[in-house]
């Protein structure tokens, strides 16, 4: 695993090893297992919970640069927190694709997990969870990330 770890980082933009790094050190600490694998766009690192084997965040690489997926399960208990994201992240979240399954649930694959609803700047919006919460790594996003997951491990009753 460590090995693996170390392969990952590699891959990782110089300026954001020592904050991926402290992202892995606080996820693992608080009650996370790395996962890592494979695949055709190069590493995919996941944290999940081992009290609920549900992931909570996976680092995933794209063009645009490295993202980490949030899986907020209980961003209803702490939303208004994505009013203070940085307007990109904000922008990104709005562009991402609506959740099927919420709006009909014949929409989508029924094994499908369903989406986030939640409000961002007064609006409701329901979003896929697979692309709703994945900011790209930067000087500004870093610490609303680590706020973020904060937040939902604080606020998951099920992560104790």
């Amino acid at each position: 695993m460590d090995e693996k770890f170390n392969i990952f980082m590699e891959i990782v933009d110089e300026r954001f090893r020592s904050f991926v790094s402290q992202i892995n050190e606080y996820l693992t600490a608080n009650g996370c297992k790395c996962d890592i694998k494979l695949q055709k766009s190069g590493y995919v690192v996941s944290y999940v919970l081992k009290s609920s084997k549900r992931t909570l965040a996976t680092f995933i690489s794209r063009k645009a640069g490295m993202k980490l997926r949030i899986y907020p399960e209980h961003i209803q208990e702490y939303q208004s927190f994505l009013d203070t994201l940085p307007e990109k992240v904000k922008k990104e979240i709005k562009k991402a694709s609506v959740c099927k399954r919420l709006i009909n649930p014949d929409d989508c694959n029924p094994k499908c997990v369903k989406g986030y609803t939640f409000v961002l700047n007064g609006e409701q919006y329901q979003k896929c969870r697979y692309t709703a919460f994945q900011p790209t790594l930067s000087e500004e996003n870093n610490p609303y990330i680590k706020q973020f997951l904060e937040k939902e491990l604080r606020t998951g009753a099920d992560y104790e």
